[in-house]
């Protein structure tokens, strides 16, 4: 009996909310349209589905989403934690649940209004009283004035920067790469709304060396993704994206955004979800013709680039040089725009591009990865996780 994932599970089904600053809706409301299109997207019906997964930081439960919808028995519901490093996670629940048979149809979902509501790009204390450990290591941070995601990370970029000798032009490519790719899709917050090298220059410093255009967005929205045997996404109608590898990373000494005290500042646990996602799938940096790489903050994406195998630790500023991440370059990224300029849904958006793209769907669509694999990333910072869809 084979013990790998490989193969078994596929995403059949995608499907969103529009993304904006303001729904004017609740964010039940948002969870249950984003399912409902998903479903609708996969071919099925309520009736089919039996097993839902989220955040653990999102307002939804799983038996109000499934009692709005008209879902009826749950044979499998769970939650990841830590933030947008939960993304690619509750699709790997969701591959493991159909693949062994726990469950048939399970959908994976995340809903919010984080620009309308609860903002997390502003001071609040909601992190340092969390009625768990996570809460109890912010609290030795947060006083010190590390009351941001954008003042931690800024923490690991200066550290970067002393380390590698990148620059905040480094950083602001990957901005311009985003934005570009942004301007030409129709469903991105920042649709028609490209920006420069100079742009990103002169936006407001947010926290030392972190500019404004360096930071994703708060955004409304929702996100939902339908998962189902690989078997029986062949008989549904869109194209499967096959779920070849799926994985999770913690590093040592592992805090929430806050891993200063371990001998590698950066983001090591990415580096164990990239050798779990290679060792799974049999494949290479090579052989990945674009990625989704999670980007809430620009300097996360080059330490990615880094840890993935992509190039060696340092090289990410040479790497990315000269549109190599745009449609067009060696390795393009977040053909969506990304949390940077499509929406920030806690990476959910990108997984659904990756879905796009080997469907040949994308509106900046890379021709190879409509037959072959796509690598997308969850959240950075924090315990995380990655997937490999292929066609």
């Amino acid at each position: 009996m084979s013990r790998s994932l490989a193969g078994k599970a596929a995403i059949a089904g995608i499907g969103a909310t529009e993304f904006s600053k303001a729904s004017g809706r609740s964010e039940l409301q948002l969870a249950v349209e984003a399912v409902r299109s998903a479903v609708e997207d996969a071919g099925l019906t309520m009736a089919d589905v039996d097993g839902l997964t989220t955040f653990t930081m999102d307002a939804n439960s799983e038996i109000a989403v499934a009692r709005e919808l008209g879902i009826g028995e749950l044979r499998f519901f769970s939650r990841i934690n830590y933030g947008g490093g939960a993304a690619c996670a509750t699709v790997q629940q969701a591959a493991m649940a159909v693949a062994t048979g726990v469950a048939d149809v399970v959908v994976c979902y995340r809903a919010f209004n984080e620009r309308s509501g609860d903002r997390f790009g502003q001071v609040s204390v909601a992190a340092n009283a969390q009625v768990n450990t996570n809460g109890l290591d912010n609290a030795w941070s947060y006083p010190m004035g590390l009351g941001t995601p954008a003042a931690t990370v800024a923490m690991q970029a200066r550290r970067y920067m002393h380390e590698y000798g990148a620059t905040s032009e480094d950083f602001g490519r990957v901005a311009v790469a985003d934005r570009r790719h942004a301007a030409t899709n129709p469903n991105a917050f920042f649709h028609g709304r490209p920006i420069t090298l100079e742009d990103h220059q002169a936006s407001r410093m947010i926290v030392d060396p972190l500019h404004l255009l360096d930071c994703c967005q708060e955004s409304d929205g929702a996100q939902a993704i339908v998962v189902v045997s690989a078997e029986r996404a062949r008989d549904l109608p869109q194209k499967p994206a096959y779920v070849t590898a799926a994985a999770q990373g913690s590093g040592r000494d592992q805090f929430v955004m806050t891993s200063y005290y371990r001998d590698d500042i950066g983001i090591p646990e990415m580096g164990v979800v990239g050798r779990e996602l290679w060792r799974q799938s049999g494949l290479r940096p090579d052989d990945m013709p674009m990625a989704i790489l999670y980007d809430h903050f620009t300097p996360y994406v080059l330490m990615q680039l880094e840890e993935l195998g992509f190039c060696g630790r340092g090289e990410a500023p040479a790497f990315i040089a000269d549109g190599a991440i745009e449609i067009g370059g060696r390795l393009p990224l977040n053909t969506h725009g990304g949390q940077l300029g499509e929406a920030y849904i806690h990476g959910m958006n990108g997984i659904a591009e990756g879905v796009r793209q080997v469907r040949g769907t994308s509106v900046n669509q890379v021709e190879a990865a409509s037959s072959s694999h796509v690598l997308v990333t969850a959240g950075t910072g924090v315990p995380t996780s990655g997937l490999i869809l292929s066609a």
